[in-house]
């Protein structure tokens, strides 16, 4: 069973409130969390991705975007903290950096920020 797909952080407001919060740097990725803001009705995972012109051209970008997704899909839903807002920042390592380490380092990266919930098992529905 693959893990349901975790919310998406919709406006550039939320960005910047997690921007201000903790933050993890990683060789692929930096990865950044904020508590959800109480005013939110429904407490589910959210999660938002920026890669910076930095990194490459649009290709480039899509491509760690796409990345970055996948992991986060993989791992969030199922062992992250779902009281939670968490923001991708896509690094230049990310693009020849190998799936399953990048993985590895997102969970490392929920560990160093506290962010590990208890295990879930999460299905599509």
């Amino acid at each position: 069973m693959t893990p349901a797909r975790p919310g998406r952080l919709p406006k550039r407001r939320d960005f910047l409130r997690v921007q201000a919060g903790r933050r993890c740097a990683m060789p692929g990725f930096v990865l950044q969390a904020a508590p959800v803001p109480p005013d939110l009705a429904i407490p589910a995972v959210r999660v938002g991705f920026t890669v910076s012109r930095k990194v490459g051209n649009a290709v480039v970008r899509n491509r760690v975007r796409r990345r970055l997704r996948e992991i986060a899909r993989q791992v969030i839903p199922a062992q992250a903290k779902s009281d939670l807002d968490y923001v991708l920042v896509g690094r230049q390592g990310a693009i020849d950096r190998d799936f399953a380490l990048l993985r590895q380092e997102l969970v490392e990266a929920l560990r160093r920020l506290k962010a590990l919930g208890p295990p879930r098992d999460i299905a599509t529905p």
